[in-house]
């Protein structure tokens, strides 16, 4: 059966991505097996006998083979059960739950900051090339890549914090106390983690869209009297748009690695935090509920990806 080229490659990348899931999904298993300490011995205490310790190990399932036990939790998360935290007892679906909001608000606030402001000041640059502004740009780009974003949030929440007191200093108030506290609670940790994907998409498209105002039919149609603004919009902005993405999208996965120290930083309850409690106890079915969702999320991000190209680039579908 012949399937249209969009809808051929939505099925291969979903496809693709399921032995990605497995082999990441064991790899964090078999590195926390490997992990020094046991976690029957934390839930039974210090003074627990080594019977209660053999008890609960066995309640737990600890003592069956590795991939027995990598098994059945993959059995179990077909079939959308996660298991339960090994150390608080609770539903890993209701955990994630009550955080993946969270930490999608926090996401959504940082892109559309490193998109609105990239963008802006790509083209800004791209415009302006080889001006005071450009060169500005250019420094300020390649100062907020070399800043690790943890350190970023803390200079933000001294000086906008606690020194000016505009904004909360730690804490996350849900959309549903209102917008603006929602806002406000997310804007310093946000601009935190969109200072690196920012200049990221800055520098790219400056390059691409330079690139791109340079070549022979945009300069025959500027010398025809076409102004600039119709250059950029007509022809520029879309076809340079494609590493732009491309990019952008590279950097949703490493915004997402980020949000574990950024989270911490100013004290929101989100994937993050959770995941390196989670790490730090050992609790295997939370890391892997955890990783899985993130996987998910940046496959789905990549394949979104993938799928702008047609629209940037219609050929890309068509040679697919």
């Amino acid at each position: 059966m012949h399937l249209p080229p969009l809808l051929r490659r939505v099925l291969l990348r979903l496809a693709g991505s399921v032995p990605l899931l497995v082999l990441l999904a064991f790899a964090v298993f078999a590195f926390l097996d490997l992990a020094p300490g046991d976690i029957a011995v934390r839930i039974a205490g210090e003074t627990a006998s080594a019977a209660d310790v053999d008890r609960i190990r066995r309640s737990l399932g600890l003592d069956e083979p590795l991939l027995s036990r990598f098994g059945n939790w993959l059995a179990d998360a077909v079939r959308g059960d996660l298991g339960t935290s090994l150390s608080s007892g609770e539903q890993v679906s209701d955990m994630l739950a009550s955080r993946i909001p969270v930490t999608l608000s926090l996401l959504l606030v940082s892109l559309s900051i490193a998109i609105v402001v990239g963008f802006a000041a790509g083209l800004v640059a791209a415009l302006r090339s080889g001006s005071f502004l450009d060169r500005l740009l250019s420094t300020l780009s390649a100062v907020s890549i070399a800043a690790p974003p943890f350190w970023i949030g803390l200079v933000l929440a001294y000086v906008f914090a606690i020194q000016l007191s505009w904004f909360p200093a730690v804490g996350y108030a849900p959309f549903a106390d209102g917008p603006v506290e929602w806002l406000r609670t997310l804007l310093l940790p946000a601009i935190a983690l969109a200072a690196i994907p920012a200049a990221e998409v800055m520098r790219q498209l400056r390059g691409s869209l330079q690139d791109v105002l340079a070549t022979d039919y945009v300069l025959a149609a500027r010398a025809k009297g076409l102004r600039t603004t119709a250059l950029v919009g007509k022809h520029g902005l879309k076809n340079a748009a494609i590493p732009v993405v491309t990019v952008l999208g590279f950097r949703v996965a490493q915004v997402i690695g980020s949000t574990v120290v950024v989270e911490s930083v100013f004290n929101i309850q989100g994937i993050g935090s959770l995941l390196v409690r989670a790490v730090l106890q050992r609790d295997i079915p939370v890391v892997l509920g955890v990783t899985l969702m993130t996987t998910i999320f940046v496959v789905v991000v990549n394949l979104l990806v993938d799928l702008s190209y047609g629209y940037f680039s219609p050929r890309s579908l068509v040679q697919s």
